[in-house]
């Protein structure tokens, strides 16, 4: 009896992150998908939008199967807007930025040391409300540098001054905290498990901390950088002795100086620290989906030096490696040597500018240039 027909149908899997400022990790799946089909309509192909926990990680949760809930919260400066998180069962997907990101602030308009990250501890709040009993924190894109503070006191913590006033907020408003009061935190804090996804493992200070590494992407001068630097470590100080000697460690912690050392307001609260892109895999459902796949394309706008650190192509290079499939990149912007890509697990990056010399261009016209990079995929793995 002849042996069954080997089945070599390629099968596809899309797990990029978005384009930023061009594509949204969804519309990124959708153009690839686009270009690959032209030229290999036998493949299967299967999407997979990714996030390491900073902006767009709600929006690949939703992607995911994940339902969008909305709720009206604070935004940096106090001004209240519609924010998102994401729900399935009892797991929910926060994301910082959707309350308290740059994209929040007015246009050109910055606020580095009064910004709040009040609004978080808002949603973090409404996960709570719908039932949810594993909150998956992402951290990133933040307007603020509070240390969380904001957070917390949305959560029913209170920073007080030497008058026993709330101090204002932001963080130079913590320079005038004399006593933290923790004892109004929301009781259901103690029975969530909260996973504090970044990709930033830095101190909350010091010359590698959220003020000196960050705070010039959120408008602050040098002397802005030393008064929020000095504020935060007062900060710690006072939780230090409300709390004990474990206030030390959250600030040196890996993630506490994450999204303006909202990181140290989330280990203050319980969360454990994982990379962003290895939590975010194991909630999309990135594993079934690597089964089944004989080879993944992931991507980002820019891949460079940062991307090996702990961003999403990288974690899902890693990932796909492991289960031994081939992995290819698509990219706006290309800095890294092949044998980086090499050693990352990525056998070969497409940036756009192969397609199109014009950078301009290329973030103008991002979603069809993509497409025939992705034609050039797969005339090169597919056919």
């Amino acid at each position: 009896m002849a042996d069954a027909a080997v089945d070599r149908t390629p099968r596809v899997l899309i797990a990029a992150d978005k384009f930023k400022g061009s594509l949204t990790a969804v519309q990124v799946a959708e153009r690839v998908t686009a270009g690959l089909r032209r030229v290999a309509p036998h493949a299967e192909i299967a999407s997979l939008p990714v996030a390491d926990g900073g902006d767009g990680t709600v929006d690949a949760a939703v992607a995911a199967g994940f339902e969008r809930r909305e709720v009206r919260v604070a935004g940096p400066l106090g001004d209240e807007v519609t924010a998102a998180f994401a729900l399935r069962g009892r797991t929910a997907v926060v994301e910082m930025a959707e309350a308290s990101g740059l994209q929040r602030l007015p246009r050109g308009v910055f606020a580095p040391l009064s910004s709040s990250t009040y609004g978080t501890g808002e949603l973090l709040r409404a996960a709570l409300d719908a039932g949810a009993g594993t909150i998956v924190f992402g951290v990133g894109g933040s307007a603020t540098t509070d240390g969380g503070a904001g957070m917390l006191s949305a959560l029913g913590a209170r920073f007080l001054d030497a008058e026993g006033e709330p101090v204002a907020p932001g963080g130079a408003g913590l320079s005038e905290v004399a006593r933290a009061d923790l004892s109004g935190l929301d009781d259901r804090l103690a029975g969530v498990d909260l996973v504090l996804a970044s990709d930033v493992d830095n101190p909350l200070t010091g010359p590698a901390g959220a003020p000196a590494v960050y705070g010039p992407q959120k408008g602050a001068g040098p002397d802005d950088v030393a008064v929020l630097d000095s504020a935060l470590a007062h900060f710690a100080g006072v939780l230090e002795k409300e709390i004990g000697p474990r206030a030390a460690g959250y600030s040196t912690a890996p993630g506490a100086g994450a999204a303006g050392g909202v990181g140290y307001g989330a280990l203050v609260l319980g969360a454990r620290f994982r990379p962003g892109i290895e939590v975010m895999l194991d909630v999309l459902g990135f594993g079934p989906a690597l089964e089944r796949a004989t080879l993944v394309i992931t991507g980002e706008g820019s891949l460079d030096e940062q991307t090996l650190h702990g961003k999403a192509p990288a974690g899902v290079a890693a990932a796909a490696r492991a289960g031994g499939k081939e992995v290819v990149a698509v990219c706006g912007r290309l800095a890294l040597p092949p044998e980086e890509l090499g050693r990352a697990g990525i056998r070969r990056a497409y940036p756009l500018t192969d397609a199109e010399p014009d950078i301009a261009t290329c973030i103008a016209d991002a979603g069809p240039i993509l497409e025939r990079v992705a034609e050039n995929i797969a005339r090169d793995f597919l056919i």
